[in-house]
Parts: C-alpha cells; sequence; structure tokens
C-alpha cells in the first residue's frame, strides 16, 4: 500500500518554458537549472500520488517570431522552433533517467529513432504506469505557441490542472509589472475572461480560450521557488489561479 499523500490535484500538466532550461546563461541549458526543476519533480512525485505529464517550450534556443523577425518565413522559423523544443525535451528525458524516474517524451512530428509520435491515449497509459510524459515539437503545426500545446495536450489527457511555472522570480500575476512598478499587487485568482479582457500576457490568449471552454484551471506560479510544486499539490494558495 502507497504511503504517498492524496494531491489536490490527480493529473497535471506542468509547462516549461525554455528560457527555464538556459538559468542565469540566458541561452542554451543550463544543466543546474534543469537539475533544480528536475529535483523538485522528483520530490513531489514521492511524497504525492500524482500522474504528471510536462510540456516545454524552446525560447533558449530558438523563436518562430525572432527568425521570422529576422527575414525567415513564419512557417519555416517556427518549424525551426520546434526541434529546438525536441532537444529540451530530450534534455530533461535525460536528466530524470539519470535519477532513475521513468519518462517518455512524445513529439508531434514523428522521429521514430529518438521518441514515440504522440498518440492521445497512449500518453495517458503512460501516465497511469506511473511515468512522466514530455510533450515536444509543439502541435506539429505552425502559428501555435508552446502555450497552445499545454493547453491543448491537458485537456486532450484530462488533467485536472495545467501549472504554468515561471523563472524570473515573479510569483503570480499582477496589477503591473512587479519588476517595473514598486505599486503593482499580486492577484490571487482570476476569471479567465478577465486575463483575455485585460490582455495580461501571462499565456497565449488561444491557450486562455481553450482552457476556458474546457474548464481547465491554469495556476501561475514561480517555479524555482523551493517547494512551490509540492505546495500547490497539498492545497496552498500559491501562484494565482485562472479558472
Amino acid at each position: 500500500m502507497s504511503n504517498k499523500k492524496t494531491p489536490r490535484w490527480n493529473r497535471i500538466l506542468l509547462k516549461l518554458s525554455g528560457e527555464a532550461f538556459a538559468g542565469e546563461k540566458g541561452f542554451g541549458i543550463d544543466g543546474k537549472a534543469i537539475t533544480k526543476i528536475v529535483d523538485d519533480i522528483i520530490e513531489a512525485r514521492e511524497a504525492y500520488d500524482v500522474e504528471i505529464a510536462i510540456a516545454v517550450g524552446g525560447g533558449n534556443f530558438w523563436r518562430g517570431m525572432t527568425g521570422a523577425e529576422g527575414g525567415i518565413d513564419r512557417a519555416q522559423s517556427d518549424y525551426m522552433g520546434m526541434l529546438a523544443i525536441v532537444m529540451n525535451a530530450l534534455a530533461l528525458q535525460d536528466f530524470f533517467e539519470q535519477r532513475g524516474v521513468y519518462t517518455r517524451v512524445q513529439t508531434a512530428i514523428r522521429m521514430p529513432q529518438i521518441a514515440e509520435e504522440y498518440i492521445r491515449r497512449r500518453a495517458i497509459r503512460h501516465l497511469e504506469k506511473g511515468r512522466i510524459v514530455i510533450f515536444a515539437a509543439g502541435t506539429g503545426d505552425p502559428y501555435f505557441t508552446s502555450d497552445n500545446t499545454a493547453a491543448l495536450r491537458a485537456v486532450e489527457i484530462q488533467a485536472d490542472v495545467l501549472l504554468k511555472g515561471t523563472h524570473s522570480g515573479v510569483d503570480g500575476i499582477y496589477t503591473a509589472d512587479p519588476k517595473k512598478d514598486a505599486g503593482a499587487t499580486k492577484i490571487d485568482s482570476l476569471e479567465y475572461l478577465e486575463v483575455i479582457n485585460k490582455d495580461l500576457r501571462v499565456m497565449d490568449q488561444t491557450a486562455i480560450t481553450h482552457a476556458r471552454e474546457n474548464d481547465l484551471p491554469i495556476v501561475v506560479f514561480d517555479l524555482m521557488g523551493e517547494g512551490n510544486l509540492q505546495g500547490l499539490l497539498s492545497g496552498e494558495s500559491i501562484g494565482t489561479i485562472v479558472q
């Protein structure tokens, strides 16, 4: 019989930005930054009976919009960004498996030599077996952000919540940019339409709309804050919840 505690949510999808992988370097992959993220996730799994899927971004290597602004065709640039996401997913998988945690990387673009093709039912089965599933290559289509992927995959695998981890020290959604405005105050709870109507740039608006249409709560929190992931699973009020 498991001694693990019952979490607030049984199945979560954690959204990691590509920049979180870069740490203080600002570009590429910082082993210390990934180790911190991986250790926090492993500790949460050891304490709570929770199924975890992860969607990653690729901004530490490439952004589709940046490439388009530099003269590359937008669709072509977005495909390049998908490959950057795959690199992050493979790095994350390696760090997990060095610690004995079984994972599966599923990509929206077929590349059978290095990862599984995304199949919804297979992803759910992996989660049920206690594996961490890492979603890579976005949706496989240009013009969609990694936020879109996170919301879409969370709904598809019937996750109870989408946790969007920030890495810049900001611990939720504020009335203004707290790094620029000393008077900015943290908001504990918002409705989907408030985020959309106020144009709060916490996630891609298409992702917010998709979450709203499918009653998927979103929590924006400081990924690097000590114990934050476990705190969320225990029911603590951490970050900002959008629902």
